[in-house]
């Protein structure tokens, strides 16, 4: 599940295989409009393709111009990042 609360989106729940696909096009829309940080301190399962998805959303974001900010990035997803080379696209900020 994905919310809006000003401009940080709020992940819940799993971000995994099965529901990654309609996270994927849910930002889309909020980073034309503002949003720029996406929380993630209510998830609570990550797999690969959260780390893909959120590559995706940084691909959005700059089309949208918006400098995107990842906070409280779950320590899986950064590991899984550094392991597919990829860690430096999915860097955490501070809230």
């Amino acid at each position: 599940m994905i919310r809006r609360e000003g401009d940080m989106l709020v992940l819940e729940g799993a971000v995994t295989f099965d529901t990654v696909p309609e996270l994927i096009s849910a930002a889309e829309e909020h980073f034309r409009q503002g949003a720029a940080a996406i929380d993630f301190a209510a998830v609570t399962e990550v797999d690969s393709a959260a780390v893909a998805l959120v590559i995706e959303w940084v691909r959005q974001a700059e089309r949208a111009n918006v400098a995107l900010r990842l906070v409280n990035l779950p320590a899986s997803m950064q590991n899984l990042a550094k392991l597919y080379g990829v860690s430096e696209l999915l860097q955490p900020a501070n809230a």
